[in-house]
C-alpha cells in the first residue's frame, strides 16, 4: 500500500488520472492525491523524472527514498523489481572497473613471492632499504599484466561480487533475527535491541542498499576529467556509506544509530573479504586510501583554518 512520502500515513492511491473532455489532444491529466493527515501531496515525484530524482538522492532527501523504497519499488510478494536487478548488475558491472583501476595503482606487498624468485645474488638483500623501496614502487599492474585480459576480468568480477554478498548478507541475516525469541532475555536482549533493529524483510533492505549505491556512478566523469583515482574512490565509497545509513534508516524508521550499526558491520566485513581475496594472489589491499583520506582530511583542515585565522 502506497504512503504519503510527507508524513508515511497510508493512502489508498497516489494520483488519479481524469480525460481531457474539451481537447482530446492534451491526452490524459493527473491529479495528485492530497494526504489526509499532514494535507500535502502524499507524492509529488509521481510527475518527477529520472533527473530529478538522482538529484535528490545524492542530497539525500527522505522524501525520495520513501517514493523509491514504498511507492515505486515496494513490492507486496517480497521480490525485486526488474529495474533493481537491472540496478544491480549495472552498478556490479560499473564497480568491477572502478576496483579494477584502483586495485592496479595499489602498491604491492612488501614481500612479493614473485619477485623474490627474479632476484639475482648480485642484487641487495631482501631486508635492504634500496629492496624495499623498489618493492613499495612497484604496483599491482606489473602482476596483473601478466595474465590474460580474461582472466583479469572474470578475478575483478569475483571480486566485486564476493564483496557485494558480503555487504548485503550479515545486514539481512541480523535484521531477519528477532530478538524477543532468538536472544536471551536481560542485558544481551537490552543491547541486541538498542543496537539491531528487527526488520524481517530481507529484499526492501537490498533494494536500499542498491537505490542508495547511485553515488558509485559519480566516477563516470573520470572519462571526462583527470583525477586521482585513489582519492575519489574513496570519497565516493565514503558517500555511498553515508548514503546506505541515510536509506536504511528511512526505510525502517530505526534512528541513525542502529542504521550505522548495520553498514558498519556491512562494510566491515565486505573490507574483509576483499582483503583476504587480494592477499590471497599477492596483489596489495587498499590501505593507500587511508593515506588519501588523510591527506584529503589535512588539506581541508589547514584550509579551514587559514579561513577562521585569516586577518
Amino acid at each position: 500500500m502506497p504512503i504519503c512520502i510527507e508524513c508515511r500515513y497510508p493512502v489508498k492511491t497516489l494520483y488519479t488520472e481524469y480525460s481531457k473532455a474539451d481537447d482530446r489532444s492534451l491526452g490524459k491529466g493527473v491529479r495528485l492525491t492530497q494526504c489526509p493527515r499532514c494535507k500535502r501531496f502524499a507524492d509529488k515525484y509521481v510527475e518527477h523524472d529520472f533527473v530529478v530524482l538522482f538529484i535528490d538522492l545524492v542530497l539525500i532527501k527522505p522524501q525520495v527514498y520513501r517514493h523509491l523504497l514504498f511507492n515505486r519499488l515496494g513490492r507486496d510478494d517480497d521480490k525485486f523489481d526488474r529495474s533493481i536487478v537491472r540496478l544491480g548488475i549495472l552498478l556490479l558491472l560499473f564497480d568491477v572497473y572502478l576496483t579494477w583501476a584502483r586495485i592496479e595503482k595499489l602498491s604491492l606487498p612488501l614481500i612479493a613471492p614473485h619477485r623474490s624468485s627474479h632476484a639475482s645474488p648480485s642484487n641487495a638483500t631482501a631486508g635492504s632499504p634500496s629492496a624495499v623501496r623498489a618493492q613499495e614502487v612497484a604496483t599491482n599492474a606489473a602482476r596483473l599484466q601478466a595474465q590474460p585480459l580474461i582472466l583479469q576480468y572474470l578475478f575483478f568480477l569475483l571480486l566485486v561480487t564476493s564483496s557485494t554478498l558480503s555487504f548485503h548478507m550479515p545486514i539481512r541475516l541480523l535484521c531477519s533475527i528477532n530478538p524477543d525469541r532468538a536472544v536471551p532475555a536481560g542485558l544481551p536482549r537490552k543491547v541486541w535491541k538498542t543496537l539491531i533493529p528487527h526488520y524481517p524483510h530481507p529484499t526492501p533492505l537490498s533494494t536500499a542498499l542498491l537505490v542508495s549505491s547511485c553515488t558509485k556512478l559519480f566516477p563516470i566523469l573520470l572519462i571526462i576529467w583527470d583525477y586521482d583515482l585513489p582519492s575519489s574512490a574513496t570519497a565516493v565509497s565514503w558517500a555511498v556509506i553515508v548514503n546506505n545509513v541515510a536509506a536504511l534508516e528511512i526505510l525502517m524508521d530505526s534512528g541513525y544509530l542502529r542504521a550505522g550499526v548495520l553498514v558498519g558491520v556491512g562494510a566491515g566485513l565486505r573490507s574483509l573479504v576483499a582483503s583476504f581475496v587480494l592477499k590471497s594472489v599477492g596483489l596489495g589491499t587498499g590501505t593507500g586510501e587511508w593515506h588519501s583520506l588523510i591527506g584529503v582530511w589535512r588539506e581541508l583542515e589547514g584550509w579551514v583554518g587559514s579561513v577562521l585565522w585569516r586577518p
